[in-house]
């Protein structure tokens, strides 16, 4: 269902915010303001994709599926970002899925359009570059965190990644899909997510963590969240808003974000 784009106060992604007003002008007449449910699934592995997604309030999981089922999280994307930059990378089919795992609105806008963008070169192009830099740093420390690092380590980066990207402090999320996520059992989820409930970092009830104690968590989890989180910051810029402060503005101040 789509939506009349809104105001940047209301919808903001970071890549976009970081376009010059004739860039934003030429993206404006193909884009979409679309809302993403809870595990809707935006492309499968295999497939092309003909639309590449910013998301503005939704994030979405980047998952890797095995021949039993089983799945782990390789990447997450939120406002700092977008989805399918095999479209632009021009790698053709894509090697994962992509799933809307919090659910919220996102700007759509078909892949040719944005292919043609980034054929013309110049600061739109360096940006997405930069992105992806970003993202492969996140999907390289994502492997390492799941190899080395104990599953309340890993949960708690996981929540901290989430955090950012979010208005609030309550993440709805249930148990069943944290574990799919982290690629570990559901039981040993519930063990960690009570473990940092005890210690008044999250509270948990009927598919809901509500983030009690941000700087708990980060000086509980492992140094991959600092990583990723800093690798970000540097490459792509300040996030849109900060937990403890004002959100940051697009170029133009009160302008629309398309």
């Amino acid at each position: 269902m789509f939506k009349a784009l809104e105001r940047q106060e209301h919808v903001g992604n970071r890549l976009l915010c970081a376009l010059s007003v004739e860039e934003r002008a030429r993206l404006r007449p193909s884009t979409k303001v679309v809302t993403l449910p809870l595990g809707q699934v935006l492309y499968e592995c295999g497939e092309r994709t003909d639309y590449v997604y910013f998301p503005t309030t939704c994030v979405v999981s980047l998952l890797y599926t095995m021949r039993d089922g089983s799945t782990a999280e390789m990447a997450l994307a939120g406002n700092d970002g977008l989805v399918g930059i095999a479209s632009f990378l021009g790698g053709g089919n894509i090697p994962h899925r992509a799933v809307a795992q919090i659910t919220g609105d996102a700007l759509k806008v078909p892949a040719r359009v944005l292919q043609e963008e980034f054929a013309r070169g110049g600061p739109f192009q360096h940006t997405l570059l930069l992105y992806t830099q970003a993202l492969i740093t996140q999907i390289s420390q994502t492997a390492v965190c799941n190899r080395l690092h104990p599953l309340e380590q890993r949960l708690c980066r996981w929540l901290l990644l989430c955090h950012d990207r979010l208005e609030g402090s309550e993440i709805p999320m249930t148990q069943e899909f944290i574990a799919n996520m982290l690629g570990g059992r559901r039981e040993s989820v519930t063990v960690a997510a009570g473990r940092l409930q005890d210690a008044a970092l999250i509270h948990y009830s009927r598919g809901h963590i509500t983030v009690l104690d941000r700087e708990g968590l980060e000086a509980m989890a492992c140094e991959c969240y600092r990583i990723v989180a800093d690798e970000m910051n540097r490459l792509v810029g300040e996030p849109l808003k900060s937990k403890f402060s004002r959100r940051v503005p697009c170029r133009e101040a009160g302008e629309e974000i398309l």
